[in-house]
Order: C-alpha cells, then sequence, then structure tokens
C-alpha cells in the first residue's frame, strides 16, 4: 500500500508495522521536537461482531490511555483524523514485547519475574485509581524498554468506569489471559487485570499458560477447571510461596481473589521476603556482582579501562574484558534483540571463561541454524583470543629502549584493518601489541599472529604494509 508522508502535523520515517485494521508507523514531531509512535486504523471498520465499531474502540484507547500518566504505561499524546484514517500519537517506546522475548525461549529467572510482575502490577494500580482498567494483559501488550524498564501498552478494550463503551453478555478479551466473568460476559471490574496478571506470572515461572485449547475448551477449563500450580509442575523448580499466590489471582469467584493490584504486589514481596526494585534488571545485575564471591579472572587480556562502548557497560563483572562481552552482545542482539546486553551480564557472573560464557548464551537462541551459526562466531572469537593469549606468553621482540613508541596514527589505522577480521576486540589486541614493542615490523607481526587463517593474515600483512 503507499504511506503517507505525514498525518496532521506528524511527519512519516518509518513503517513500524502493517495489519488487517492498520499500520503503525514511527514518526516525529515537529512543534516539540520527538519521536512519537503512530497507530493508524482504517475508517469504516466492522465492529468484529461486538456492538461498537472499531473506530469507537480506537478513540476509546485514545481516551483510556489519554487519562493515564505513568512511567509503566505507554503515554498517549493525540487523537486525530488525516483523510481516510484516524490515529493515535503515542510514546515511542525501543525495545521489545514480552511476548517477543517468550517466543526466543528467553527463561526469566526467580530473581527476574517478582520485578516484572510488580511493574506491570504498579501500572496497573494506577490505571485502576483513575477508573480504567485495561482487560486484555497479556505478554504482547507488555514491552521491555532497552533499559529493561516495562511499559504495558493498548488499552484498545479498556472500560473507562464512568462511560461505557462495549455492551452487556459481551465475550470480549484474548482467551488465554481472560478472566471467567470474561467469558460469561458478566459483571466485570478491575479485578480482570488481576486474573490476567495471575495468568502472566504463571507462564513466566512455567513456561506454559494455566489453560489450553479451543475456545470453547478454554470457557469450560477457565470457568470450571482448578490450574495446576507451578509445585505440581516437573521441571518448574520455582519458589513454593508461588501456588498460594496464582491460587488466589486465578480465583474463579472476583472475590476471592486480590482486591487491588497493590495487594497482589504486597503478596508477592511478602512472599521474596524484602522490598523488589521494580528498575529491575540492569540495576539489579549490577548490584548482584558485588554479592557474588571474587572470580578467577578469565585469561587473556586484561579489562580495557577507556570510554565504555555505546550502551549500558558501565559496570563490568569482575574479570572480564569489557569489550568480549560486548563483543558477545552484539552476535547475541541479533537473536535476541536488546536483551542480549542483559543475557551477557548475567552470563558472565556465572561463567569464567569465552567457551562456557557462549554456550550459556546460545541456550537462549531457539532457531537451531541462528543458534548454530552463533556457536561458530563464539568459536572463531576463542581461538582469536587462545592465539593471542598464546602469543603474549612468548619473548616479547626485542625493542630499544630508547625507541619512540608508535605513531597514534599508525594505531588508529592498524586497527582499522584488525577489525575487519576480529571486529571491536581489534582495539584491546592493537593496544596490548604497541605495549609490547615499538618496532613497526614486529608489531605488525605480533597483529598478524592472532589470525588462524594463513590467508586472513597473509592479506593483514600486506595491508599493515602499505601504512605510511
Amino acid at each position: 500500500m503507499n504511506h503517507p508522508e505525514r498525518l496532521g502535523k506528524y511527519q512519516i520515517t518509518e513503517v513500524i508495522g502493517e495489519g488487517a485494521m492498520g499500520v503503525v508507523y514511527k514518526g516525529f514531531d515537529p512543534d516539540i521536537k520527538r519521536t512519537v509512535a503512530l497507530k493508524t486504523i482504517r475508517r469504516g471498520m466492522s465492529s468484529g461482531g461486538e456492538g461498537v465499531t472499531m473506530a469507537a474502540r480506537f478513540r476509546n484507547e485514545a481516551q483510556a490511555a489519554g487519562r493515564l500518566t505513568h512511567p509503566g504505561i505507554v503515554a498517549v499524546y493525540d487523537f486525530g483524523e488525516d483523510e481516510n484514517v484516524a490515529f493515535i500519537a503515542m510514546e515511542f517506546v525501543e525495545g521489545h514485547t514480552l511476548a517477543h522475548y517468550l517466543a526466543s525461549r528467553v527463561r526469566f529467572t526467580d530473581e527476574d519475574i517478582p520485578g516484572v510482575i510488580c511493574q506491570v502490577l504498579d501500572a496497573l494500580e494506577h490505571a485502576h485509581a483513575q477508573g480504567v482498567w485495561h482487560r486484555d494483559i497479556k505478554p504482547a501488550n507488555i514491552i521491555m524498554a532497552r533499559n529493561g524498564k516495562l511499559k504495558v501498552a493498548d488499552f484498545g478494550i479498556a472500560r473507562i468506569e464512568d462511560a461505557g463503551l462495549t455492551q452487556a453478555n459481551v465475550m470480549i478479551g484474548t482467551p488465554t489471559y481472560m478472566a471467567p466473568e470474561q467469558f460469561l460476559g458478566t459483571g466485570m471490574d478491575r479485578r480482570v487485570d488481576v486474573y490476567s496478571t495471575g495468568v502472566l506470572l504463571y507462564l513466566l515461572l512455567t513456561g506454559r499458560p494455566p489453560f489450553v485449547g479451543t475456545q470453547e475448551q478454554m470457557l469450560y477449563k477457565v470457568v470450571h477447571e482448578q490450574p495446576v500450580l507451578p509445585r505440581q509442575i516437573e521441571g518448574a523448580n520455582r519458589p513454593h510461596f508461588y501456588d498460594a499466590i496464582l491460587a488466589r489471582a486465578l480465583a474463579k469467584d472476583p472475590n476471592q481473589r486480590f482486591a487491588t493490584a497493590a495487594a497482589f504486589k504486597d503478596a508477592i514481596q511478602r512472599g521474596v521476603g524484602q522490598p523488589i526494585d521494580t528498575t529491575v534488571w540492569e540495576r539489579t545485575l549490577i548490584g548482584a556482582a558485588d554479592k557474588l564471591p571474587a572470580k578467577t579472572p578469565a585469561p587473556g587480556p586484561a579489562s580495557h579501562t577507556g570510554a565504555p562502548p555505546s550502551g549500558s557497560w558501565t559496570n563490568v563483572p569482575g574479570g572480564w574484558d569489557m569489550m568480549l562481552l560486548k563483543q558477545a552482545e552484539t552476535s547475541l542482539a541479533k537473536h535476541v534483540g536488546p536483551l542480549a546486553s542483559i543475557l551477557v551480564r548475567r552470563a558472565a557472573l556465572e561463567c569464567t571463561d569465552l567457551p562456557t560464557l557462549y554456550a550459556k548464551l546460545a541456550e537462549q537462541v531457539s532457531n537451531p541454524q541462528a543458534r548454530t551459526a552463533f556457536l561458530e562466531h563464539a568459536t572463531s572469537v576463542t581461538s582469536i583470543k587462545a592465539n593471542y593469549s598464546s602469543s603474549a606468553t612468548r619473548s616479547a621482540p626485542s625493542t630499544r629502549l630508547d625507541a619512540p613508541p608508535l605513531p597514534e596514527a599508525l594505531l588508529d589505522a592498524a586497527q582499522r584493518l584488525l577489525a575487519q577480521h576480529m571486529g571491536p576486540i581489534a582495539k584491546v589486541v592493537v593496544k596490548k601489541a604497541a605495549g609490547r614493542t615499538s618496532d613497526r615490523a614486529a608489531f605488525f607481526a605480533l597483529l598478524a599472529d592472532n589470525l588462524p587463517d594463513g590467508t586472513a593474515r597473509q592479506k593483514l600483512l600486506g595491508d599493515l604494509q602499505r601504512l605510511t
């Protein structure tokens, strides 16, 4: 389809996603100079059998989210109509949904889950206090930003307490996450969000929802059957206090559930036994390094002490070279997105050598072909690192004590050439080699010695020798 260059005052810069109902664009607000997401819907869309048009639901999303101001909720800035589409301008969040990570078979740890769920509950408590209940809490509607913080999105079927939209006796929601009263079309309130958050917690703990099947089967199970609690699931291996929490959150009778999202959060905090830092992953992982016993430093080049690369690598797990971890993150990010930084940091806290680190990270790559490619990359990195460590144990080339250091311009040029073969680790290798010799030919030989492939080694030597 043809995409517009602008919607209202907003300039279109990119297509983020496209579906049957409309398109989501990345846009730019020229008035206040900020990037926005523009969610659109084509006019005249049918109701989908719920007695309200999609346009009405779309406007409801803008009204519901627009009255909420919370760091854990995707902010809505504007609602407008332009030619054949209506649009919502909202906060643009860099990151992926929890659904993306679950589909990639990322396993959330016992340390992660309380922070994830409590962030969702904090956002819901705010929404409920403003008279809005979401009614469609699920992984696809929860975005994890690049800093690890969560954002609840998509209030398209939200219920605003003082402005009815949906009809009575209408089933609405996503079956896997729907409460019994949603299936039955009976009266519902904010406790439907308590139930769906309970389903989300169950999914994070066990890797599967409490009930599965066709819509008809789901209706029967949700209304009549009790879920198998995590303690009874082989391989779940989760703290037992979650069983009582889930039994209450997933109660058939709303009156038996937690009355509020805040009460649900309090129960999790009591189970964990300490207040939960809902800024979660990055801060939690950085702090964890101070609580672990000292590691034997990984062999190889010492930690880089220069400016950190782009990203959040301002704190490096003890004994690790920052450039090696950043290289692992770059490789893993091709498969799991921005979560790679967190996964690499966590693995670095548990591993003491590169092969073990990469083997642990490979568990997060679900596609077999992609996992093979990732491990092949790991093999080349560990081979280069081992070769460099081996060469460092040899006698350094003789250097006159009064020889001047190699020029910075030469070092920079050599790094660029070596990076074509080795990636970011080239910076560390060049620095180490320059520290061992001021002889130009010996310096070049040390650099070429890091390449296991003879053809690549000869090409690098030829390129280095042509440097002026």
